[in-house]
């Protein structure tokens, strides 16, 4: 990490607590900016399968949350985004498991967007890591920005790329 901009915490409910940051990463022959929310959330009892492992579908509803309060950062929620007009269906998901989540585990979910697009996609890049910072499970979630009256797939809001933009500038 080369700098925190903004540090924020606040508790929702007991089991997820959201801490913001940015960090600059590598470009080619430059460095570039990326956007980057961290929120924690407790593995509960009922999410894991027989042998207390967080069962592997719930692992998208993590990356859910992660991407909810990423976008909560920017100042804006899923439902206001919604009437403003824009739906977000997710399109595609990849997942890759390295290591178990366990019952009772605080993990870290770290949401990444390493690009921004003004077109219709946007990819959320998600890390999940448990108490002692070990690396767990990544995924990437594509999603499209959606106009439900008009059917059809539509370019991120204006107001969002806005916000979003000066994460991206590069850096000296």
């Amino acid at each position: 990490m080369t700098g925190k901009i903004k540090l924020m915490e606040r508790l929702q409910p007991t089991y997820l607590k959201t801490i913001y940051f940015w960090c600059a990463a590598s470009g080619k022959g430059s460095t570039y900016s990326m956007y980057t929310s961290t929120t924690q959330i407790r593995v509960r009892y009922g999410e894991t399968d027989q042998m207390g492992y967080l069962y592997y579908g719930n692992y998208a509803l993590y990356y859910e949350v992660g991407r909810a309060e990423a976008i909560r950062q920017l100042g804006y929620t899923y439902r206001e985004l919604e009437e403003m007009g824009i739906m977000m269906p997710v399109v595609e998901l990849n997942v890759q498991y390295y290591r178990p989540a366990l019952y009772d585990n605080l993990i870290t979910v770290k949401t990444i967007l390493k690009e921004l697009n003004e077109g219709s996609k946007i990819q959320f890049h998600s890390e999940l890591y448990n108490e002692e910072g070990v690396f767990l499970n990544k995924g990437v979630t594509t999603l499209v920005f959606y106009d439900p009256k008009e059917k059809k797939k539509t370019n991120m809001p204006q107001q969002l790329y806005e916000r979003l933009a000066p994460f991206f500038k590069p850096q000296p």
